[in-house]
């Protein structure tokens, strides 16, 4: 059996064991972030935005994101995927993966408002980036429908400037086997060199979708003149939340809280894979 389906299974495995400790853990990676009052390393975590824990990829180096999406160019792994893949996740949480429109919801879904960050590289390292706020999912009778506010950022506004037609936010999402967009094909199945566009938020169809294995597709940002390596989808409640851009990595500006006294816990950080 290759390395990679050991390593999805094992994922698998963890996930379903945590499901059955008698725990309470965090809602988020920046809630750990806080607790351990700015300490945490980049990793996987243990977090409860609802009722089942779920493992996750928190970026701690800029402030505390949970990762929703990470994708590099020609992944192993396939995004492609049907409805029931999309709405739980797939591949691998510390590398390739779709966190899950489930949980995506049960972040973003409450009272607690988040925010969208996307990070872009292209193949000279080149990093741009952007910030949607307010930023949510919502619940799967509503076909788990994107809403996104205001953006900034120094990547191009892909998701609400109608700049090519294609509006993505307010729009249901489409998979090869649940056909919500606007296009009066399936555009999760449209092909480019042989490669389905995989689920997204399709309009008719997109300005955006970063979930093209072989393309990732950002306006002029990345597409296929101008070849992107990687892409994050990340995110982190409103309050707590400014980002700039170095030539380097995403960082964080000063956070405007401060963390009450609190006991060292155990913050739910998984080992296994670090």
């Amino acid at each position: 059996m290759p390395t990679f389906c050991l390593k999805e299974i094992m994922i698998d495995w963890l996930t379903s064991m945590i499901k059955v400790l008698v725990k309470d853990y965090l809602r988020d990676c920046f809630e750990i972030f806080q607790r351990s009052r700015g300490n945490s390393r980049d990793g996987l975590y243990i977090i409860q935005p609802k009722e089942d824990p779920i493992v996750v990829s928190c970026n701690m180096q800029d402030g505390g994101w949970t990762v929703i999406q990470h994708i590099t160019a020609n992944s192993t792994v396939d995004f492609d995927r049907t409805w029931q893949d999309y709405k739980y996740g797939f591949g691998f949480v510390h590398d390739n993966h779709w966190l899950g429109n489930e949980y995506m919801h049960q972040l973003t879904g409450g009272s607690v408002q988040y925010v969208l960050g996307v990070k872009l590289v292209d193949l000279n390292a080149e990093i741009k980036w952007g910030q949607y706020e307010p930023f949510r999912i919502e619940d799967e009778e509503a076909q788990y429908r994107i809403r996104v506010g205001l953006y900034e950022g120094n990547a191009t506004d892909a998701l609400t400037l109608d700049t090519e037609a294609y509006l993505h936010d307010n729009q249901k999402f489409t998979t090869k086997d649940r056909d919500n967009d606007n296009y009066f094909q399936n555009c999760a199945k449209l092909e480019h060199n042989g490669i389905p566009g995989g689920g997204w938020w399709y309009d008719a169809c997109a300005g955006a979708n970063l979930n093209r294995r072989n393309v990732i597709y950002w306006q002029k940002d990345c597409n296929k003149k101008h070849l992107c390596k990687f892409s994050w989808m990340m995110v982190k409640p409103i309050e707590h939340s400014p980002l700039y851009a170095t030539n380097s990595c995403l960082c964080q500006k000063e956070e405007l809280f401060s963390v009450a006294e609190t006991q060292a816990t155990d913050t739910g950080e998984v080992l296994l894979f670090n």
